[in-house]
């Protein structure tokens, strides 16, 4: 269990309204890991304080681009706090990806924030969207941010989900990318009247014990939870996933 965590944004509406209150309903369900998308004002002694009483640790934190361009001193001082050792990049704004100079200028950004959160001993991660997979001059956007940065600078956290939905296959990205995946988001996908959702994990159509598989077999530490879209309580959502989640683990050992 301690290679599972839970990212909060599935729950946002909890984190949003009390964050403290909301890691006590996802350890409630079960979790022993969760991975951060916002604070939202909490200290981070606070937030260690209440983890620590949970029984519950830290699988990652999702930061802004902005934060980790104009507060960077700031972030990595709270997250040393926290005990919380891999920053993840989880967006980035359309601006600064429209073409492949685009690419070459954030892969240089990332790899030298990423060499100072090295030396302080943090792992800068990105986590992709389907965007990373639109081709400039015959190279994918996340082939120009990897193959332009340092494999100790930028770890990648690979959302499988948005992979597939751009037709790619999770697993080939996996292979070419083995010594820099360190974290995993498992979520499921169904086929709607209005295009592609995330859904249950177990409920839609992803391989995804072949994922957590090939994972570990390249050495992945963590598989993370993620849902977005919803058709009841995300909590309950939360549990069901986590359950699941399990059955993966044991079956991909």
């Amino acid at each position: 269990m301690g290679n599972i965590g839970l990212q909060l944004w599935s729950v946002k509406e909890e984190i949003e309204k009390d964050l403290l209150r909301a890691l006590e309903k996802v350890a409630e369900i079960g979790y022993k890991g969760v991975q951060f998308a916002g604070f939202f004002n909490q200290s981070s002694k606070n937030v260690k304080e209440k983890m620590d009483e949970l029984g519950i640790h830290c699988t990652g934190a999702h930061v802004s681009y902005d934060l980790l361009r104009n507060e960077l001193d700031q972030t990595m001082k709270y997250h040393e706090e926290l005990g919380n050792d891999t920053i993840i990049l989880p967006w980035v704004p359309e601006e600064l990806r429209s073409k492949a100079e685009d690419y070459e200028r954030l892969a240089e950004f990332l790899d030298k924030t990423g060499e100072i959160l090295y030396t302080r001993g943090f792992t800068l991660g990105y986590h992709n969207h389907d965007f990373e997979f639109d081709i400039f001059n015959g190279m994918s956007g996340l082939d120009i941010i990897f193959e332009n940065t340092d494999s100790n600078h930028l770890k990648m956290e690979l959302d499988c989900y948005w992979v597939s939905y751009t037709g790619n296959n999770p697993m080939e990205v996996m292979e070419k990318y083995k010594d820099r995946c360190v974290s995993l988001h498992i979520k499921d996908m169904k086929k709607t009247d209005n295009g592609a959702v995330s859904t249950e994990l177990g409920t839609g159509m992803l391989p995804l014990a072949n994922y957590m598989k090939k994972g570990k077999e390249i050495g992945v530490k963590m598989f993370i939870v993620e849902q977005e879209h919803f058709t009841k309580n995300p909590l309950e959502c939360a549990q069901t996933n986590l359950q699941h989640i399990k059955q993966l683990n044991e079956q991909s050992r």
